[in-house]
């Protein structure tokens, strides 16, 4: 068993795949314009727990170089095909599909994806720093993405993000909408494996980092799916209930664990519970408030799937373009004047990016900004759309 382990953690396993899908390194390896990584410049070290020391008093050190590699690409259908199915596991997605689903689609579904998708991300993200098993190696892997470079590897976020949405979808709909279990399964089964593939050809996970991901969202599914209807109702138990869905998040941001040096998982993970905590808060005051019915459990029989129309799909995106256009001002809004106020609280200079890596200040200006775009998008633009006729 721990032969295998190794070997399924094994960079050259990683590399092989690559170039049976015809991504080859360039035979003059180093710096050039289709890098792909990027050498990483050093942080300085600093002293106190919110300029990035340590809690046991040691300096930080800085990131590690990446190898720099140029590739070939031989074969370009594998090449956007992956590119394209990385994108399903990021921000861009996320930020589209989830707002789309409630606005479009049914509500009760976008909620329950949310709430499944914010507890995977935070276990895959926690078990990321607390692991700290590295990325493939470069070489012999080519890595194609940049931002994320400084992030370990295990489990892969990416792949249990997948496995959460396409296998929450499929577990919330088949009792709701009549459609031919098989498709939905298969459907399920594409869009995850896409995903999974794609971490391998970008070079950014081992197959381990891959399976690991996907058994950790398979026993979680498992374990909570007798809960989920308790839930869902647990916005509607207590009018306390925002102030822990608020506390708790922060609590956790404030507190992820400690790393060497910096990444963008705390980041990335402050961005997700407060997303998820503005949603969970946006549906308590819909409900509290009576400002938008509530989202059904269940439908008093299995829904048809209605027909894509012309009607529909312009109506899809009208609502889709007015409520992105009101979130991405909040963000901007918020994100700006939140900044301001830490800035001026801890005498930072203004637009001082490093000074944004500080704990106190990247934790509460980014709970504060996608807290307030999660209750934007599940009030306020329900509230606009309505105004404006489009309900």
């Amino acid at each position: 068993m721990a032969e295998l382990l190794r070997s399924l953690q094994d960079s050259q396993l990683v590399a092989r795949f690559q170039r049976r899908c015809g991504l080859l390194p360039a035979p003059d390896e180093g710096p050039g314009e289709n890098c792909a990584a990027p050498g990483l410049e050093h942080l300085p070290a600093a002293t106190g727990k919110g300029c990035g020391e340590p809690a046991n008093g040691l300096r930080r050190v800085a990131a590690p170089q990446a190898d720099v590699q140029k590739y070939i690409v031989k074969n370009y259908f594998y090449y956007y095909l992956f590119r394209f199915s990385a994108t399903l596991g990021q921000e861009v997605f996320y930020i589209t599909f989830l707002p789309f689903t409630h606005w479009n689609i049914d509500p009760y579904l976008s909620r329950r994806l949310i709430i499944i998708w914010v507890l995977v991300m935070y276990i895959g993200q926690v078990a990321k720093d607390i692991l700290k098993w590295p990325r493939p190696s470069s070489p012999p892997v080519v890595k194609l993405e940049k931002r994320v470079i400084t992030e370990y590897g295990m489990p892969s976020t990416h792949a249990m993000a997948a496995t959460a949405i396409s296998f929450t979808s499929l577990i919330s709909t088949m009792d709701r909408y009549q459609y031919p279990f098989v498709l939905g399964l298969m459907m399920a089964v594409v869009f995850s494996t896409l995903v999974c593939l794609s971490r391998l050809y970008t070079g950014m996970h081992t197959v381990l980092d891959v399976l690991g991901g996907v058994l950790i969202t398979v026993v979680f599914i498992v374990l909570t799916y007798p809960a989920w209807t308790l839930i869902d109702r647990l916005d509607s138990a207590s009018p306390l209930f925002p102030v822990c869905v608020i506390v708790v998040p922060f609590f956790l941001c404030y507190n992820y664990p400690v790393s060497e040096y910096y990444s963008p998982s705390r980041a990335d993970t402050t961005t997700i519970l407060a997303a998820g905590a503005g949603v969970t808060i946006g549906f308590w005051i819909n409900h509290f408030f009576q400002l938008m019915s509530k989202p059904t459990e269940s439908f008093p029989v299995t829904q048809n799937i209605p027909p894509l129309t012309t009607d529909v799909f312009v109506l899809g995106l009208t609502k889709f373009t007015v409520g992105i256009v009101l979130i991405l001002l909040v963000r901007q809004l918020v994100q700006n004047l939140s900044l301001q106020v830490l800035f001026s609280w801890f005498k930072v200079v203004t637009r001082n990016k490093e000074a944004r890596q500080r704990l106190e200040i990247e934790v509460p200006y980014k709970f504060v900004t996608y807290t307030s775009v999660g209750i934007c998008a599940t009030t306020f633009v329900p509230m606009l759309h309505k105004f404006l006729g489009l309900l």
